[in-house]
């Protein structure tokens, strides 16, 4: 909803509170604004000016020099503009974009030199101040806008700002209207809103109109067939109209709400639509087929072409305007093609009325339309507003000397009109808002939005229908008391909420992997049978027994996962065909191990995945490192993936360049480079690395309390030994053995040496370990140091291993 502040200050006055302040509060007390903008804020140094002379151009023959009166802008002196356009002439008022000025879309003038002649600015076109014909009729769309003044508006003045001049400086504030609330699409019903947040008096006149005699029921019959779906339908007669552009005032308010101007009936119906927040239509009554207004059911298989000209075939769910043969109107959402108001239109139909709103919804739903009307009605009108719309129809159209107005119309009424009370209890409000409001505050809050409390009862407006239950009482007081002002409590009976110790090592985890340059990523537990073929999982992998989903959006979402891998592949290959040249990702997110008749084990996973850059293994091998390390997790090992058998999705790792990890013999995860096959399933033309961690599993490997170790007192020795071994002969297995020998004085075993050339046998490699050694009882000797190192010496002849000399 786009709210004219203008023409919402003809119910209250706003003029002088900032905008801000008016956006805020209003969002504060539950009408939340989106966005607010004043119409031409982007126009400066346009001004109004009179053609005092124009004559051809020496140079060219379709260029003319004009000689400009821009009063006080010009200090006095008359300014020198050359134009192209033909429609000018001395004595016409024109825009004048003076030099420096700006226009719509950032568009720049300066001064300068056309075919040799000075020009100091430009003469301005109706599109250049981005308005249209619609906005001004007498204007012509390719050629200067040359202004005329029109009645009931101020005299321009040379030199005046163009935005005031022409009426360009409204401003508009586009409100977010939840489905609950359709008295707020209107003008009133923000008025009433605002009345109620600020405390300021507003004012809704009753319409009145004087009318013409004449008996309407001699040129018009209705009838109502359905009265469930519309409840209430008002009719009036307008003779002798006279088609005619609306005035400027109407025409402005309209464009700042959103809406284009057409004429001035069409005008009336959608100035009383956004004025009261309900839809109207006008009829020219010569297509009204025996005087005859039916509003029923549709015939399965019958036709209408509506406004927009496309034939639309209709349904008996559907509800119809007809005729005494055809429908000329779909209920609430659009008119038929000879419905609507013509050039020579003489007599019209008024229409004032309240259909179903969820019959309007899957009408106009079916038909593929929408509508500002079918928008309005499928949230829910008032029928007693019917009324008061078709009332301010008739006073417009004698304000704007548009046609005579007959006195008598058709009110077919069906609507219930029976109050409804909704319980009205101050104690029980405050225990469930959690306040302390006196009874007489929350009473001064109703009344504010117009509601009556008496006998216990609170009575909303009619155009409240939102109103059900003494919950909605309560939402009303608070919004007004403002939601801010409400303390905090926690809920009886309940602790304060804490995080579980899963949940904590699961954001231990996730914050470890943001630390680390990684991207978190979620995606959808629901995948495609095909993805188990792209990963490479055999054919009896029990991955393969899923839980299916009994009503898929579609095959590529028919299971739940059992692996968290094709998800992340799938992602890396997104990334790669948008041109991503480098990614690092990881996902905490769960399978579905189904179990039988019970529901299914939802274990959480991680998933890690890398590509680009120069990253290879030892890369994602580091953020596992850190990862675990931060996570509690000690005494990891890392082991060559021999053996396929050993975790589930091994078969989509490059043979050779994946391993396990693992704990006490406890196998957790596993990580490496991608099989070149699964490459090629996803489409990614690079070495592309991953791992997969069973957090569920590690974290009852991890250490849950950091345990505060004192600075060491005593000295550490340190000895570096270089070794000579198999080139098969994993260095964790080097490692292994160094821990075991040196004991408990051992400190760290830091690899920092792998080296493999001439003078190195062919077939081994030299390995190079750096060991700090530190008692804590007292200074170590160099004598308990090397027998540490005979130690060591010792288990590493046993692998086969032997000095480096």
């Amino acid at each position: 909803m786009d709210l004219s502040m203008r023409w919402l200050n003809d119910y209250i006055d706003v003029s002088d509170m900032p905008i801000k302040e008016f956006c805020s509060g209003l969002t504060l007390s539950g009408s939340k604004v989106e966005r607010w903008e004043t119409e031409g804020s982007e126009i400066s140094k346009v001004v109004v000016g009179k053609l005092l002379s124009v004559v051809p151009h020496e140079n060219s023959d379709h260029l003319v020099v004009c000689q400009v009166d821009v009063g006080k802008a010009g200090n006095g002196e008359p300014i020198q503009i050359v134009t192209g356009a033909s429609n000018v002439k001395a004595g016409d008022i024109v825009p004048v974009a003076m030099d420096g000025s700006t226009l719509p879309n950032g568009v720049k003038i300066k001064k300068g030199k056309l075919r040799g002649v000075e020009s100091n600015g430009m003469l301005c076109s109706l599109g250049e101040l981005g308005l249209t014909t619609h906005d001004f009729p007498y204007a012509i769309a390719d050629g200067i806008f040359i202004m005329q003044e029109e009645e009931g508006c101020a005299p321009f003045e040379l030199g005046q700002d163009i935005r005031e001049a022409i009426g360009l400086n409204d401003t508009s504030v586009e409100f977010e209207i939840t489905s609950n609330r359709p008295d707020c699409m209107s003008v009133i019903g923000l008025a009433r809103e605002t009345h109620a947040t600020f405390d300021r008096p507003y004012t809704v006149k009753t319409p009145i109109f004087k009318g013409v005699d004449g008996d309407i029921n001699s040129m018009l019959k209705v009838t109502i067939h359905n009265t469930k779906l519309c409840p209430r339908y008002i009719a009036g007669v307008v003779k002798n109209v006279k088609i005619a552009p609306s005035p400027r005032w109407m025409r402005e308010r309209l464009r700042a709400s959103g809406v284009r101007p057409i004429n001035n009936f069409v005008d009336i119906t959608n100035y009383v639509m956004l004025e009261y927040g309900h839809p109207m239509h006008a009829f020219d009554i010569r297509y009204i087929n025996g005087s005859e207004i039916n509003i029923r059911n549709a015939k399965n298989g019958e036709t209408i072409t509506t406004l927009d000209g496309v034939e639309r075939e209709l349904n008996e769910n559907m509800l119809v305007i007809a005729d005494a043969e055809k429908p000329v109107a779909v209920a609430g959402v659009m008119g038929g093609e000879y419905s609507g108001i013509m050039d020579d239109t003489v007599d019209v139909v008024f229409e004032s009325a309240c259909f179903d709103g969820a019959s309007v919804r899957t009408t106009a739903k079916a038909l593929g339309m929408r509508t500002d009307a079918s928008a309005r009605f499928e949230k829910g009108l008032d029928p007693q507003n019917a009324y008061p719309a078709l009332m301010r129809a008739f006073e417009l159209v004698e304000m704007l000397g548009c046609g005579e107005v007959v006195k008598t119309f058709i009110d077919a009424d069906y609507s219930d009109k029976t109050p409804k009370g909704v319980e009205f209890n101050a104690e029980w409000i405050n225990n469930f808002l959690g306040t302390d409001i006196p009874e007489a505050e929350m009473i001064k809050y109703l009344e504010k939005l117009d509601f009556k409390v008496e006998n216990g009862k609170a009575y909303a407006p009619s155009v409240r229908i939102d109103i059900e239950c003494k919950a909605d009482i309560a939402e009303e007081v608070a919004r007004l008391y403002g939601y801010n002002n409400i303390p905090k409590t926690i809920i009886r009976g309940v602790a304060e909420a804490q995080l579980s110790e899963k949940q904590k090592f699961e954001r231990t985890v996730a914050n470890a992997m943001t630390a680390m340059g990684a991207y978190e990523i979620t995606t959808y537990s629901f995948i495609s049978p095909k993805y188990f073929d792209k990963i490479r999982l055999p054919a009896d992998s029990p991955l393969r027994n899923t839980v299916v989903i009994t009503n898929p959006l579609g095959e590529d979402t028919s299971v739940m996962r059992t692996s968290v891998l094709p998800s992340m592949c799938e992602v890396l290959a997104r990334n790669y065909n948008s041109r991503n040249p480098e990614v690092c990702l990881f996902e905490i997110g769960s399978e579905y191990i189904p179990g039988g008749e019970e529901l299914p084990d939802e274990p959480v996973r991680l998933s890690v995945g890398m590509y680009g850059g120069k990253k290879d293994f030892y890369d994602i091998k580091g953020i596992i490192d850190s990862m675990l390390d931060l996570a509690g997790v000690e005494d990891f090992e890392y082991t060559a993936c021999t053996d396929t058998s050993v975790f589930a999705e091994a078969d989509s790792f490059h043979p050779g360049r994946c391993a396990v990890i693992s704990k006490g013999g406890r196998v957790f995860g596993i990580i490496g480079e991608l099989h070149p096959e699964v490459l090629e399933n996803y489409g990614i033309g690079t070495k592309a690395y991953a791992a997969k961690i069973n957090l569920t599993e590690l974290m009852e490997e991890a250490t849950a309390v950091k345990v505060f170790k004192p600075l060491p007192k005593f000295p550490a020795i340190t000895r570096d030994l270089a070794i000579v071994c198999d080139e098969t002969l994993p260095v964790a297995e080097l490692e292994k053995a160094i821990k075991r020998s040196v004991g408990k004085v051992l400190e760290s075993v830091t690899l920092f040496d792998v080296y493999k050339g001439k003078q190195i046998a062919e077939g081994k490699k030299s390995v190079a370990y750096s060991i700090s050694m530190r008692s804590h009882e007292g200074t170590l000797t160099d004598d308990q140091a090397d027998a540490a190192v005979k130690r060591v010496l010792k288990a590493l002849e046993e692998l086969g291993a032997e000095l480096r000399v």
